[in-house]
């Protein structure tokens, strides 16, 4: 299993952030679109584990297996640009402005929300056979939770409001880990393995990620969940896309940036010849 150092990956994120800005729109939608379809997949998979065995941890393991799959596929999360775009302009790559920035992100929000929407369309017309009938213990837990985190968070005003912000602050601190995990191994089981780790973590510990929540309000929306499109705005994924913002460019982008790509020279510190030729006695 090839191991990259930091310094060597830590390029690798400047290139890929370069990479993305230059992309066209027409794949830059197309790879978030798929990226918003396949984590909503996985959501769905997940909470459908955790309902069926009652085993809440089972989900969290498993939930991993969709983020695995759309990273080797190339696809892109906007919690992933979040940290590698700005570097490429940190870096003062040619042509990378912050507008371009901006024109990413966008597409990606707009790729993602389009891919998780479809696939929470679907998933609800199956669950409840072309709405004709109640969608079950799943709908209702999906539903639960985007009562819980909308309402259960408004209830406490700017506190709640800021308690979903720090979530989604550590939430994309775990995922970028795992973005930048994958760039540290040339082979396939090494980029697993180190997805896996901080994908798990955020999903188990119930940390708010922007994309994922495309999927789960929508759906719970769909499924009779007893909160508006506003609440889940306002209330969600507006305080969860900036604290993903803050958190992973905070805590993955900017230290590994700073230290393994623009390190300072390293100390010097002085010698006393006179004390260093001295030996100990005997």
């Amino acid at each position: 299993m090839a191991y990259l150092l930091p310094a060597e990956f830590a390029t690798k994120m400047v290139d890929a952030g370069e990479a993305k800005i230059y992309m066209s729109t027409r794949d830059t939608l197309i790879r978030a679109y798929m990226a918003g379809a396949i984590l909503a997949l996985a959501a769905v998979f997940a909470v459908t584990i955790a309902v069926q065995t009652g085993v809440f941890l089972l989900g969290a393991v498993l939930f991993p297996v969709g983020f695995c799959m759309l990273y080797l596929m190339g696809f892109d999360l906007l919690t992933g640009v979040f940290v590698l775009t700005p570097l490429a302009w940190l870096a003062q790559r040619p042509g990378v402005t912050p507008k371009q920035i901006l024109r990413n992100w966008g597409l990606v929000f707009l790729g993602n929300f389009g891919g998780a929407l479809t696939v929470a369309f679907m998933m609800s017309f199956i669950f409840t056979m072309g709405y004709n009938v109640d969608g079950g213990a799943i709908a209702t837990k999906v539903a639960s939770i985007g009562e819980a985190r909308t309402l259960g968070y408004a209830e406490h005003g700017v506190a709640g409001w800021f308690t979903i912000f720090i979530r989604g602050m550590l939430c994309n601190w775990m995922v970028s880990l795992g973005v930048v995990g994958a760039m540290i191994s040339t082979h396939v089981s090494g980029k697993v393995l180190a997805m896996w780790m901080p994908i798990m973590l955020f999903f188990f510990m119930g940390f708010e990620h922007s994309v994922v929540n495309m999927f789960l309000f929508p759906f719970g929306l769909i499924m009779g969940g007893d909160f508006s499109v506003m609440d889940y705005f306002i209330w969600n994924e507006i305080p969860t896309a900036l604290g993903n913002l803050v958190g992973g460019l905070a805590f993955t982008g900017l230290t590994l940036y700073t230290t393994h790509v623009k390190t300072l020279p390293k100390r010097t510190i002085p010698v006393d010849k006179a004390a260093a030729s001295q030996t100990l006695p005997i």
